[in-house]
């Protein structure tokens, strides 16, 4: 490549987006067909499709019975805000922040709730030391940092006879990760992320501990109406089995229930699972060895299976920040590699969405393409 010609094979899909993320292979607008359309969510149709998608909410993600899974406005933030809103405030908090998204749900427990949380942070790439957390307090954390290319790599430091509940953001680890349910007592999604599917909608799953909190448990502050799941001291069991707080997007419910139909296709979890491991494996055997690009991810065990965070690593680069746009930019403007820059509160460098619904042929098609902007931008510069 050093006489920088392009590479000659481009990807079919250059839509590495972390969210809204790549819709399933194959998309098309016909499969939304039997979306009811200008019908109530309420009447019998609109309910039944939005307890099918509950149902098989379940049934891919292998939730437990006994799990409330309810569907929520607002995205991953609506149902994070609505669990912390709900929940805290009845034991001491334990805030867990290592990337932007965690940093705004600590902003929000210690300044709008007012909360005096112990806050840990660990600096991008990196996770927070579980062995240090005490969960006889609630404890909130992602499990996936979108930003800092960071997970959690399993729960085998959350205690199963804890005192405090675990509330999870696991928006871009839900459908691509093992989840522990059973350390796991309030996990939150917006399936736009993994499965692709429209925006504006969040996924909100309680286990029976969090049930209980919320039947026993009165917060100090005033609730919003769009935050109410209990009514008389007990649940809503409606919110949970299709009856929405407020009117949904039969839409994109319609576009949800085909990429989760899609997903028991391929095998359902492990199917998905399978796709995201393989798709960050092409980007990590690509940098392994090279002195320009590494992963920003520190721990190989931690490290992101569906949003690879990497930073570029030459010390001839003059000016780091400049230099990850100017790549990210050429690659968009060829046409390879759609919104891969990385977050805008994250170190410089790119940020590519692996998650299942991308193709490991259009991530091995985009690699040598950003060896090319690399070196065409540092031949720039100079």
């Amino acid at each position: 490549m050093s006489d920088l010609q392009t590479p000659a094979v481009r990807p079919a899909n250059p839509r590495f987006s972390s969210g809204p993320c790549a819709k399933i292979p194959g998309f098309d607008l016909t499969m939304l067909s039997d979306a009811p359309l200008g019908r109530s969510h309420r009447a019998a149709v609109g309910k039944s499709k939005l307890k099918e998608a509950i149902d098989l909410t379940r049934t891919v993600l292998g939730v437990p019975e006994g799990y409330r899974i309810g569907i929520v406005p607002g995205s991953d933030t609506g149902a994070v805000e609505m669990a912390m809103w709900s929940l805290l405030g009845a034991r001491p908090v334990e805030m867990l922040a290592w990337e932007s998204f965690g940093e705004g749900w600590v902003t929000d427990v210690v300044k709008q709730l007012k909360l005096d949380a112990t806050v840990k942070k660990a600096p991008y790439g990196e996770i927070v030391d579980f062995a240090s957390v005490d969960f006889d307090r609630d404890v909130v954390f992602t499990w996936n940092g979108t930003t800092s290319g960071v997970r959690v790599p399993n729960g085998d430091l959350i205690p199963a006879n804890r005192v405090g509940l675990t509330i999870c953001d696991a928006t871009s680890a839900a459908f691509a990760m093992d989840l522990p349910w059973d350390k796991l007592d309030v996990v939150t999604f917006s399936w736009q992320k993994v499965l692709g599917g429209e925006g504006a909608h969040g996924v909100l799953i309680l286990s029976p501990r969090a049930v209980e909190r919320l039947e026993t448990y009165t917060p100090a502050w005033p609730l919003p109406k769009i935050f109410r799941m209990t009514k008389g001291g007990k649940l809503i069991e409606g919110i949970f089995a299709g009856e929405t707080i407020n009117t949904p997007s039969m839409l994109a419910v319609e576009d949800y229930l085909v990429a989760l139909k899609w997903a028991q296709g391929i095998g359902g979890l492990q199917g998905l699972i399978a796709r995201a491991t393989a798709n960050a494996g092409v980007v990590r055997d690509f940098i392994a060895g090279k002195p320009w690009i590494a992963d920003l991810a520190v721990d190989p065990a931690t490290a992101s299976t569906t949003s690879v965070c990497l930073k570029f690593t030459d010390p001839a680069i003059k000016d780091g920040a400049a230099f990850a746009k100017a790549v990210a930019k050429r690659l968009e403007k060829e046409g390879v590699a759609l919104d891969a820059g990385a977050y805008r509160d994250a170190p410089a460098g790119l940020r590519l969405w692996c998650g299942s619904t991308v193709e490991s042929s259009d991530v091995a098609a985009l690699m040598p393409w950003i060896e090319w902007a690399y070196r065409t931008e540092l031949a720039a510069q100079a």
